[in-house]
């Protein structure tokens, strides 16, 4: 069996893409500081791919003896790179912090990467490293100009992965840049549990469904916008999943960093995604508009025409599949992870 490190392998997109890999054959070696994810969601993992073997370090990038650990489990053939902080706003309050986190902890990866000789690696990059797009769709061609730290620090370590592959041949990097994830597991036993509150729309959309908050803050309604919020491409989180086994799959005709959008190619607005989850849950969530959120751009979508070249891989999952499992895992897990126990 092929074995794959999976960085951050306890949080959102983590969880899924182990459950993904595991049903594929692969065996699992997750890293994850538990920063802002739970090792609940792991033994949730494994009650999902039962007969797959995974195992977890408490880990941070960081630490180096750690991380060392972690690779001397192996052999391990891939690596899955999710590890880092990812809210827009807190980047632009914390910006050192997100660059300590993310690119240093990137150079200390890669350190143990060519240490244990693995030369394959999938990055969990961003659509943020497009900035404000001057043309949508995006095509990975496009210029390249992140507006936040956030987006930066995954533009940076794009920078750094090529430069990488450039220094010595034998590096097959894949660099999905995706848009927007949303939705859950079917089963409704893993999702998206953020610590505090939610910076990303359908979390806060759910908690607020679920009677945890109040009503949802939009962050802009002046947007030159069909209707004056952000557009966004929205992707199921399982086809997300299912992009990073396909795009570990492909690596065989991969030479260097190559970028890959994964998205549906579909725009939907801020207010397109309440209405849907409004009709999934059965009532109407109640919505303010507030002020533009800094760093934030008007509309952004993907062209996703070189994951279905490159990586035989396109989106199934249509909008409304997406609030109807995020509302299945948020309705059947009100509190998240946080009122469950690692026995169940």
């Amino acid at each position: 069996m092929p074995t794959a490190l999976v960085t951050g392998g306890a949080g959102y997109i983590g969880s899924h893409t182990c459950v993904v890999l595991l049903e594929a054959g692969w065996d699992v070696v997750v890293v994850d500081n538990l920063s802002n994810s739970s090792e609940i969601a792991l033994a949730r993992v494994r009650e999902l791919a039962p007969s797959g073997s995974l195992s977890f370090h408490r880990v941070d990038l960081l630490d180096e003896p750690g991380l060392e650990a972690a690779f001397a489990e192996g052999p391990v053939d891939a690596v899955v790179h999710f590890a880092g902080l990812k809210a827009v706003g807190e980047s632009v309050e914390q910006p050192l912090r997100y660059y300590e986190n993310n690119v240093a902890g990137t150079v200390q990866l890669l350190k143990a990467m060519q240490r244990h000789g693995v030369r394959d690696l999938v990055f969990s990059s961003s659509c943020t490293v497009y900035g404000d797009p001057e043309e949508i769709p995006v095509t990975e061609s496009a210029p390249l100009g992140a507006a936040n730290p956030y987006g930066r620090t995954k533009l940076y370590i794009e920078e750094m992965l090529r430069d990488v592959a450039a220094s010595e041949p034998g590096w097959r990097m894949t660099l999905l840049r995706y848009f927007n994830p949303v939705g859950a597991h079917p089963s409704g036993r893993i999702g998206e549990d953020p610590t505090g509150i939610p910076n990303n729309l359908m979390p806060y959309v759910m908690q607020v469904a679920v009677g945890r908050r109040d009503h949802v803050t939009i962050h802009g309604g002046d947007y030159p916008t069909p209707d004056g919020t952000g557009v966004r491409d929205y992707i199921h989180v399982v086809d997300l999943a299912a992009g990073h086994l396909a795009a570990l799959q492909a690596l065989d005709h991969i030479d260097g960093a190559v970028p890959v959008n994964l998205g549906t190619g579909n725009g939907y607005s801020v207010l397109d995604v309440v209405r849907a989850a409004s009709a999934a849950v059965g009532r109407e969530i109640r919505y303010e508009i507030g002020p533009r959120r800094p760093g934030d751009v008007a509309a952004v979508w993907a062209d996703p025409r070189s994951a279905r070249e490159l990586l035989g891989w396109t989106a199934s999952r249509s909008l409304d599949d997406m609030v109807a499992d995020h509302w299945r895992w948020q309705a059947s897990n009100p509190d998240g992870f946080g009122s469950a126990t690692l026995a169940g």
